[in-house]
């Protein structure tokens, strides 16, 4: 097949029988489910990747996902990652270093506690959760264990993000003072110094599938529901919301908002940054998902 004749890969043009091999492959060789994702932004990830890989036969592709197992993460990377940056919409970095932060300390300090979690759940190449190890760093909070969880569904993902290696398009909200202070120049990319990166655990994690949801003060979510269902949005709303104590505070991209039952277990504190304060309304997480839980029961946790 010449290049001219060569079929073009869009989202709209790939076929049901086409997206339903890849899904299958996909829960085949990595566990990973689809079926929750929105549809349309799914099929135009793959497509993307059938362009990259200018493939003509469909059925070679499939092959492939079968023996080459980089083409198999990437293609896994290209469905999963969201794009972002260090401080990505700034005003809410500086909502969360301003307010949430020194607040969140102030009440642990107030409970007796010595240690903070802040969480950020998709975190794709790592500039929002060293984003927020940058703001830890500045902070005036020595008498408490801050630690930075950072998790995503790709592993070979989380790799890159353990680097600390950016490119400068990445960093065009970083204030040259951070800039000088914290990052160090190699070639065309910016490497965020040692101690910086190591305070922030990197884990794999899917927060659609994995139940056991760590228990946090702080967590970001943002820019990932949009990909979901509005039924599998809500599940995961509900878990977040079974992982924050009473006064924690869940950070939402600026085009997601929380709908439905769920607004019973949060308050929005900044609207506009889509920022939201855990209310004490104990929390009930329904038998589907617990999947230790006996058929019938409920599992009631309050936190």
């Amino acid at each position: 097949m010449t290049e001219s004749s060569m079929r073009i890969w869009t989202g709209d043009g790939l076929t049901d029988a086409e997206f339903s091999a890849i899904i299958e492959r996909l829960r085949n060789l990595r566990q990973f489910d689809l079926d929750q994702y929105k549809d349309r932004c799914v099929r135009r990830r793959i497509a993307k990747r059938l362009r990259a890989c200018k493939v003509s036969d469909f059925a070679s592709y499939l092959k492939r996902l079968e023996i080459d197992r980089q083409e198999l993460d990437t293609l896994l990377a290209t469905i999963s990652i969201h794009v972002s940056q260090f401080f990505r919409n700034p005003d809410t970095f500086r909502v969360i270093e301003q307010k949430i932060l020194p607040d969140l300390c102030r009440r642990a300090r107030a409970a007796g506690q010595s240690k903070l979690t802040l969480w950020s759940a998709g975190c794709a190449a790592g500039e929002e959760p060293y984003s927020l190890a940058l703001l830890v760093d500045d902070l005036s909070a020595d008498d408490l264990e801050i630690r930075v969880l950072a998790t995503d569904i790709s592993e070979p993902v989380l790799e890159t993000a353990r680097t600390g290696l950016f490119d400068i398009s990445r960093m065009k909200e970083v204030p040259l003072p951070v800039l000088d202070k914290y990052f160090r120049a190699e070639e065309q990319r910016y490497r965020l110094i040692e101690p910086v990166r190591n305070m922030v655990e990197f884990q794999p994690h899917n927060i659609m599938t994995d139940s056991d949801y760590p228990a946090a003060d702080l967590i970001l979510c943002r820019n990932v529901l949009i990909y979901f269902s509005r039924p599998e949005q809500e599940r995961i709303l509900r878990r977040f919301a079974a992982a924050l104590p009473a006064h924690g505070v869940l950070v939402l991209g600026r085009s997601e908002t929380i709908t439905g039952d769920i607004r019973h277990y949060f308050k929005s504190e900044f609207p506009i940054e889509r920022i939201y304060r855990r209310t004490e309304e104990p929390i009930e997480l329904l038998d589907f998902e617990n999947p230790a839980a006996e058929p019938g029961s409920r599992l009631m946790t309050t936190r």
